[in-house]
């Protein structure tokens, strides 16, 4: 699986700007601010069919610009395709030129693995990114996650609004047995996803941290989750109304979902040094790259977003070792040196590419 062509038009600081990429390394460097991580973006935004940096669509368009579109075309080993973002007053995604309709239409056809640097503090923040980034890494092999996914969010802010009447309108609170069945259905589906694909992580992850840290390091990630199953999440639903009610949202659910990870036993959170969070999320990456990789029998492409040059150059030709056969998209400062031939470097300034 790779990216032919990238065609930006008023895309963040792109006036017009068309990428031919190789299909092995591509390395984008120049100066800070130029617009290195919007391409990074463009991609992330026609695989996922949303930003990473942003909720609000609009923010993409190029400042005092009516619209603006991306166009990736794609190789498979079954098919070649073209995904078209156009955003203006809405935002229209078409996979070769026809208009999708939902969102699971867009998830898989490009597979992608994103490291940016944000990722490293996410064991440091709340269980909100955490979750977030397991939801994107299962969307992916999952499409119909994300339509499950939705609906139990949407049934949670309808439970949400009619706590709030009942608190303040005396509502009955008969009514909240149609919101918890329907929360417990949806429940159980996401839970069955998050917990197969946690599965699978540990299965990959231990022995790629060995190798990350030169078996100096063992580390563990456990799904913690309030669920059990139907039955036992309606009474936990029913035993928590009257405190529901008083704070005017559901305390229990699978929103409140968290993974936890563990070096030699210590909780990373807690006792995690800077490096140890780095060499984590690389190694969590990397497990999910080996699981798309066994889902789709095809390598996605890895977006690597100022990461290299965290690397001094020895573990920088081993970690690329270990990746061959993918299409890597590298962002940095300075300009990289890499015994790897099959490789093409870019120039980004001020919103244009140079090759």
């Amino acid at each position: 699986m790779y990216i032919d062509k990238i065609k930006l038009n008023n895309f963040r600081n792109y006036s017009e700007q068309e990428i031919v990429l190789d299909k092995n390394i591509n390395i984008f460097y120049g100066n800070n601010a130029q617009g290195k991580t919007n391409i990074i973006e463009s991609i992330y935004l026609c695989a996922i069919g949303k930003s990473y940096r942003t909720n609000k669509d609009k923010e993409i368009i190029k400042l005092n610009e009516p619209y603006s579109k991306v166009e990736i075309n794609f190789n498979k080993k079954d098919r070649d395709g073209k995904i078209k973002v156009e955003i203006s007053d809405k935002k229209i995604i078409s996979i070769n030129n026809i208009k999708v309709k939902k969102m699971s239409e867009v998830l898989g056809n490009i597979n992608i693995v994103l490291f940016n640097p944000d990722d490293i503090n996410i064991f440091k923040e709340g269980p909100s990114k955490r979750r977030r980034i397991l939801d994107v890494m299962i969307s992916q092999i999952r499409p119909a996650y994300v339509y499950n996914l939705n609906m139990y969010l949407k049934t949670l802010e309808q439970r949400n609004n009619y706590l709030k009447q009942i608190k303040y309108d005396n509502k009955s609170e008969e009514m909240l047995e149609i919101w918890e069945t329907k929360l417990a259905d949806y429940a159980e589906i996401i839970y069955s996803y998050r917990k197969e694909f946690v599965e699978k992580l540990k299965e990959k992850i231990v022995d790629i941290h060995k190798k990350i840290t030169d078996n100096k390091e063992e580390i563990k990630i456990k799904y913690i989750s309030d669920f059990e199953n139907k039955e036992q999440f309606i009474k936990a639903l029913e035993k928590n109304r009257k405190l529901d009610i008083i704070k005017g949202y559901t305390g229990k659910g699978i929103h409140r979902d968290d993974l936890k990870l563990y070096i030699n036993d210590k909780d990373i959170e807690i006792y995690g040094s800077q490096g140890q969070h780095r060499s984590s999320i690389l190694s969590i990456k990397l497990s999910e790259l080996e699981i798309i990789k066994d889902e789709v029998d095809e390598n996605p492409i890895l977006l690597l977003d100022d990461f290299m040059s965290e690397l001094d150059k020895e573990r920088r030709e081993n970690f690329l070792e270990d990746v061959k056969d993918t299409q890597i998209i590298i962002t940095c400062t300075d300009k990289l040196e890499l015994k790897n031939e099959n490789k093409s470097i870019f120039y980004v300034e001020n919103g244009k590419v140079s090759f």
